[in-house]
Order: C-alpha cells, then structure tokens, then sequence
C-alpha cells in the first residue's frame, strides 16, 4: 500500500487561530491537488509554538509574558468547542488523515491550564486520537502542563499504522517502545527542533523501529511574526531565521527518503510504502523477536487521569 505524504511547514499566523486554520485549509487544498492523503503539521501549530519563551528571561517581564499568554490561551484550541471541525470536514471530503499539533485547552475542568498536544484526524472526519506531551522541556513548563499516557496509542488509519511523539518525547526510549510493541508502521514527530541531532535521532528510531518516520518544525522567520504580536519588533528581526524547519521522510531502513526541506516555507512530499517497514522488520524487530520479553518488561498507565471525580449518584 502506497501513500503519498505532505510535510507541511509553512507559518501559522501567530497566536490566531482562526486565521491559522484558514490558511490550513489553503495547504489541505494545495496537497490534495498532489494526490497526497496524509497531512502532517509542525507542534504546537495552532496557533503557533510559543518561541518568545526561548527569548524572554523566566521571571523577566511579567506583564509581557502575561499579555502573550493570554492571547495564546484565548486562541488555544478546545476540543468540546469544536475549534477542529473545518479541518475535520476538509478530511471528510478529501478522504484525508491529518496529523497536527495544537496548543490545547481542556474546558471541562479548570479552562485555563495549556497543554501540548497532537491530534490525529480520520478520513471520516473522525477524532482518532489525542496525545498530550508528557513533559515540556525547559522553559516550554511554564506553558503547558503535563500530559498522561491516554495518548500513547498507534492507531489505524488510510495510510498505516500510525502513532506520534511530540519534539523531545523522541528521545524518550520506553516512550517510543510503547509504540512499537502496538505495530506501528509510520512514527511522526511534530517538532521544534530542526537540528542535525535531531535528524540522527529520527533517523536511528526508522531503523530501531522498522517504520517510516516523519519530521518537522516550522519554517519560521521574524517577518512572518504578524504586527499584533506584542512587542513583536522587541522580539524578533525581520531578517533572522527563528526555525529552518528541516521537513523530513525517512524510511525504515534509516535512510533519507525526502528532504530536509531547509529555510523552505513550502510542504514536501515523498511517496511511502507500508510493505517495506514489514519487511524491515525480519532482521530487527525490537517489539518482536529483539525483545526479549523474559527479561525485560514494560507497564504503560494509560488510564486517564483527571484532576477530580464527581459522583452525583
């Protein structure tokens, strides 16, 4: 089974998130014009990775941070509310699986709290799964909360066997093990690095794991920042490159399949099939016959684990 991929990495518009799935809508119809069926976007893309948190100092200008947060929360995406639905209607009609990551907001319990989270959408339109990250690296926790493991799920879509880490969690082993032990056939890692470890990494996980991975950032400079950004001129330079994003297939054989797409504000495409992660998986297959079960073990909670129970009854 052959499938036609599109990496996305074009510049969301900056903490909004209306426009940005606007212009999400555009990329959807500009992919499926190259017959492609599974869509991927950067982390956090809605409405955009919060980059000035690598630029302001913890405990600097608080009224700044402040200000910026609340516009990121005010456009943060609330699964309940239905903020998705035009790209799950652009997935119904084009028999699409996307892959995107969101700056979340979980209105059914405390409404305020942020996480990082990517999302799988069906080519029925349907929710297929929902990852939170399990921990924000560095500055990125004092944006966003933990998430629990009820997103550690490989799931079945058009195109594979699909499961999906966000940025660093690709650096955590028994993280990607519990991927491997559920069949999967595609690894996909919205990101913030764009770095060459980064690649190296996804590159060993495509070998490690015998399955086709895919990689990107957003290819992000100062002039794509739009004007109502506060501060936005304090912040940023017109000129610089905040992230060469570095779009990337690889195939399970570790080898570069397509790009990277460097300083490059466009979608790169490659051609995957399935059959060739199966195949790479008789020599090495490290949820298998590598795995050595009666010696090691892993237990997954993947039981939600919400802040409070209330029984009515």
């Amino acid at each position: 089974m052959a499938t036609q991929v599109a990496v996305i990495q074009k510049p969301p518009v900056m903490l909004q998130r209306d426009a940005t799935i606007e212009q999400m809508l555009d990329s959807i119809e500009e992919a499926v014009a190259e017959k492609a069926t599974l869509l991927v976007f950067p982390e956090a893309y809605i409405p955009g990775y919060p980059t000035w948190i690598w630029r302001l100092k913890p405990g600097g200008d608080m009224a700044l941070t402040s200000e910026i947060h609340a516009q990121l929360r005010e456009n943060a995406v609330d699964l309940r509310s239905g903020h998705l639905a035009p790209l799950q209607d652009a997935a119904a009609r084009h028999g699409l699986t996307l892959v995107l990551g969101i700056n979340e907001i979980d209105s059914r319990y405390s409404g305020t709290t942020l996480y990082n989270s990517v999302v799988v959408i069906g080519p029925e339109g349907t929710l297929l799964n929902r990852h939170r990250k399990l921990m924000p690296t560095n500055p990125e926790r004092m944006v966003w909360g933990m998430g629990d493991g009820s997103g550690l799920r490989v799931v079945e879509t058009n195109a594979g066997r699909l499961g999906s880490l966000i940025c660093w969690e690709c650096y955590m082993p028994l993280a990607r093990y519990a991927l491997y032990a559920q069949g999967m056939e595609i690894f996909i890692n919205p990101t913030w690095d764009s770095s060459d470890t980064c690649l190296a990494t996804l590159r060993h996980i495509a070998k490690e794991g015998g399955c086709w991975v895919i990689g990107t950032a957003t290819a992000l400079q100062g002039s794509d920042i739009p004007d109502t950004f506060p501060e936005r001129d304090r912040l940023y330079t017109p000129d610089e490159w905040i992230n060469e994003g570095n779009a990337v297939v690889v195939a399970p054989s570790g080898s570069v399949s397509a790009g990277p797409l460097n300083r490059e504000k466009g979608i790169l495409y490659a051609r995957i099939e399935i059959e060739s992660a199966l195949r790479a998986r008789r020599s090495l297959d490290v949820a298998g016959h590598y795995g050595r079960p009666d010696i090691f073990s892993l237990t997954v909670n993947r039981a939600p684990q919400p802040p409070a129970t209330f029984n009515d009854a």
